[in-house]
């Protein structure tokens, strides 16, 4: 408390940080650590500089962790833990914005671990090329989706945001490292260079299809004909699909398009992309229990 504010708030915001990532990691908060925690706050409390929702959050949060304290005992996460967890993630939060700092997703603590490459259940067939998505933010939310509704495969263009980078995937949260990908080495809808017979960029099958692109001015979600089988293209977040990937899905599966309602008449493209391949996965399981193929 003889920091100054701005430090004192930092190593106290690093102090609840820490403390629950232990207790995601060992599973228990020991009484006697509740007990410190909760006289940090306690602390805290009397900083007059906290906004009224701020300051009645930790008030709860002090609440929280003096019932801890006071059952003498070590608090597991998997019984009556969560209620622990998200006071100790509500004081993190609440001291990270504070100073006025922009929180960021790796601020943000995932306790899944390690993905199980075992459980996932993918949809044979389902695959999706990735056109020029400049974000790793969105590269990784995408990653996410994709996964997460049975994606079978990942196809990147050669100027999209490298899965890689540290912000992608902090945001995939373990998917690229589940989910096969593969990056073309260069545009495999342009015109064949002259003297080449096929595009030599793309794997065997690839361009075989079939393909349907998510635009603006498509089929409505609701009414389009999802395939069994084939791959979905999603555009950048600028310029949307290329016109040579928009004239290669035109020809063979067209557009889907999301119905809106707002002024502004489109979304973010990975938040289109979840529910595109939410409604794609849906139609697949419909197909599957009827017995189609």
């Amino acid at each position: 408390m003889k920091l100054p504010r701005s430090q004192r708030l930092r190593k106290a915001a690093k102090l609840f940080g820490d403390s629950e990532r232990r207790f995601i990691v060992l599973g228990r908060l020991p009484s006697e650590q509740a007990e410190y925690l909760c006289e940090v706050v306690e602390l805290l409390i009397e900083d007059e500089g906290f906004s009224a929702a701020a300051s009645g959050a930790l008030k709860e949060a002090q609440t929280c962790l003096a019932a801890a304290s006071a059952a003498n005992a070590t608090v597991a996460i998997n019984t009556d833990g969560s209620e622990i967890r998200r006071a100790l993630n509500t004081v993190f939060h609440i001291l990270l914005a504070e100073p006025g700092r922009n929180q960021a997703d790796w601020d943000f603590i995932e306790s899944t671990g390690v993905l199980d490459p075992s459980k996932r259940r993918p949809f044979p067939g389902m695959q999706v090329y990735l056109e020029d998505i400049r974000s790793p933010f969105n590269v990784g939310s995408m990653f996410r989706a994709a996964e997460s509704f049975g994606a079978e495969k990942i196809w990147l263009s050669p100027l999209c945001a490298d899965p890689g980078h540290k912000r992608a995937a902090r945001t995939a949260m373990g998917c690229i490292d589940v989910l096969p990908w593969e990056r073309l080495s260069c545009d495999p809808f342009a015109a064949p260079v002259s003297g080449e017979k096929e595009n030599t960029a793309c794997p065997h099958g690839f361009l075989n299809g079939p393909f349907f692109t998510m635009e603006t001015g498509g089929i409505p979600l609701k009414e389009f004909r999802f395939p069994s089988y084939g791959i979905m293209i999603a555009g950048s977040e600028e310029l949307g699909v290329s016109p040579s990937a928009l004239a290669v899905a035109d020809s063979s599966l067209g557009r889907v398009s999301i119905p809106t309602r707002g002024a502004k008449g489109s979304l973010n493209v990975s938040v289109a992309f979840g529910i595109v391949m939410q409604e794609w996965a849906s139609r697949l399981e419909i197909n599957s229990s009827l017995g189609y193929a």
